[in-house]
This record gives C-alpha cells, sequence and structure tokens, in this order.
C-alpha cells in the first residue's frame, strides 16, 4: 500500500464504534468467519491452516511478532465495513475530507515567479468532490501517484488559489517527499 491509502486505512479506523476483538481466539475466529476456511485465513497470514487451527482451540497462544502484526491488520482491515462505507459516503457528499501533510510541494508558475519546491506543513480541508474522487480512485485500484494528484488538485484549488482569489497563473501543483499524511473525514 501507499502513504496514501495508509492514510484513508488510519482515518477508517478512528471511525470504529467497537474496538475489534482483543484476544487471538477472538481475533481467528472472526478471520475464519469473515473468509470461511482456515485454509483461506492460513493463506491471508502466510501460516499453515493447522497453526490456524491451533490459534482458534487455544492450543497455542503467543504466535510470533509478525504473524499477530499481520492478524491484527487481517482483523481491522476487515472490521466493520458498514461503519466505513457510511463514513465515506458522508465525507464524498457532505463533509469533505481534512488533510495534514508535511511534504515537498512543486508547482508550475509564471515566468517571474518562483517555482521551487519546498517542504510545507499544511491541514487543508478539502470540498466533498475531492473526497468523492480520491475514495473513487482507491476503490479503481489508482496507484499512490495518482492519488497524490487528487490531493494536490485539491490543495491548488483551496490552499495556494484560494478558491480562485489568488495566483490564477499557477497551473500544476506535485506532492513530493511525503514526511507524512493523515486524514480526517
Amino acid at each position: 500500500m501507499g502513504e496514501i491509502e495508509d492514510a484513508i486505512e488510519r482515518a477508517d479506523q478512528e471511525a470504529f464504534t467497537r474496538e475489534p476483538p482483543k484476544t487471538l481466539q477472538g481475533r481467528i475466529n472472526f478471520l475464519l468467519k469473515q473468509m470461511k476456511t482456515a485454509k483461506a485465513v492460513a493463506a491471508e497470514l502466510g501460516i499453515t491452516a493447522d497453526s490456524v487451527n491451533r490459534y482458534r482451540r487455544g492450543a497455542r497462544k503467543h504466535p510470533p511478532k509478525d504473524i499477530q502484526q499481520k492478524i491484527d491488520n487481517a482483523v481491522r482491515a476487515r472490521w466493520q465495513p458498514q461503519v466505513r462505507k457510511r463514513r465515506q459516503r458522508q465525507a464524498a457528499t457532505s463533509t469533505g475530507i481534512t488533510v495534514e501533510t508535511r511534504a515537498r510541494f512543486g508547482y508550475t508558475a509564471p515566468i517571474g515567479t518562483t517555482d521551487d519546491g519546498r517542504f510545507r506543513r499544511l491541514t487543508v480541508h478539502l470540498p466533498p468532490a475531492y473526497a468523492q474522487r480520491l475514495f473513487e480512485a482507491r476503490d479503481a485500484g489508482a496507484s499512490d501517484q495518482q492519488m497524490r494528484g487528487i490531493i494536490a488538485d485539491g490543495f491548488k484549488e483551496v490552499y495556494f488559489q484560494d478558491g480562485g482569489g489568488r495566483a490564477m497563473g499557477l497551473s500544476d501543483v506535485a506532492i513530493n517527499d511525503i514526511d507524512y499524511m493523515d486524514f480526517e473525514f
């Protein structure tokens, strides 16, 4: 996953109305319920189906740290899909999305002005149309670079051009060297 997709996933997880199962058995049982077979869970986690069944029965209680992390990630990725969809739909239709980032922004500007990229720390609220474009691109399997372009377009319109009030000669904005990026919706 890319930086943008990771940020969307973290924002999704902040919307959970209940915590995922805490015990190893509870997590494995949840994955079995979602994926139907121990073989499918094992393939997802990179372990054997026998190990999955041992975790389910409680015969093994302490998986290695990397397997524990894979189990946690698999559970969180499947937890409360309706809550995620509802929040994304709301962001795409009415509330928009807030992007907080520290990244290098480059841009194309008229001759006589500086177009040197530099690091900026920005928190910008983008309108619902950009949230909708971002979610649609993610669902269509867009690359991280394509999703960066959507966010850069939003920053160009909302932050750099202030909705049409300044920097009208600015034609392209690019996001490079992302230090961190977080979303809230």
